[in-house]
């Protein structure tokens, strides 16, 4: 009876310790996430505190030498990064500043491995800047096997040289890292579209599958008339091509 009393009451332990890990998971990865960023951020602005230290030195050594605080000097360093980014923004906007861009981008282009990353990253940025009511971004494929789906993305849409077929560029992330995936390319027709936002889909990939909808067309590529699906695909080529 005694032993009885004792599992239980270790079991009743063991049960609270897991509630409390799976409370305290999500918010521990966001928190690493947000630290990371947050510091790569504070770090790129941090170069040019000193510049700022000795301007603000020349008008008011009190005020300066209050900068000298290490989460004083943090906060600065971001707002610095912001600011800057603030400027990035609205310099690209203007005629001058596509001018510069081009120009820069231009400079990339002579240097090859420069050009394939830098050129690769914008690519994949630009792509997934499409409004979710324009594209169908989020796709399902038959990975690893027929009878089994991964939730992919739709980066762009080519031809078949020989056939002409249309087949779908889509990279399948990894879980729950989503920086690290694989790129497929599939025809279209095998292509189930869904209607998830691509945060949605981001969501499936880093929770597991733990944050999802309750249904999902798993088997609509398989059904009879499945390419008249495909338009829905196919405009991704319009925003990423």
């Amino acid at each position: 009876m005694k032993s009885k009393r004792r599992l239980s009451f270790f079991d009743h332990i063991q049960r609270n310790i897991l509630a409390g890990l799976i409370v305290l998971a999500p918010i521990l990865l966001t928190w690493l996430v947000f630290d990371f960023i947050l510091a790569k951020l504070i770090a790129f602005g941090r170069p040019w505190i000193p510049a700022l230290y000795k301007a603000i030195y020349a008008l008011s050594p009190k005020l300066a030498d209050s900068m000298v605080n290490g989460w004083i000097d943090s906060v600065i360093a971001l707002l610095i990064t912001l600011v800057l980014l603030f400027l990035l923004g609205w310099l690209t906007s203007r005629v001058i500043g596509r001018q510069i861009l081009i120009g820069f981008e231009l400079l990339l282009d002579k240097i090859p491995v420069l050009k394939a990353i830098y050129g690769s990253t914008k690519r994949l940025l630009m792509a997934f800047q499409a409004q979710p009511e324009q594209i169908q971004r989020v796709v399902l494929i038959n990975y690893p096997t027929e009878k089994m789906r991964a939730v992919a993305f739709v980066t762009r849409i080519v031809r078949d040289t020989e056939t002409g077929e249309e087949l779908a560029v889509v990279y399948m992330p990894t879980a729950p890292n989503p920086t690290s995936g694989y790129m497929e390319i599939v025809p279209l027709s095998q292509v189930t579209p869904t209607d998830w936002t691509v945060e949605e889909g981001m969501q499936f990939v880093i929770s597991c599958g733990a944050s999802t909808r309750d249904s999902v067309g798993y088997s609509e590529a398989f059904r009879s008339g499945q390419t008249s699906r495909e338009p829905a695909v196919r405009e991704a080529s319009k925003e990423s091509g």
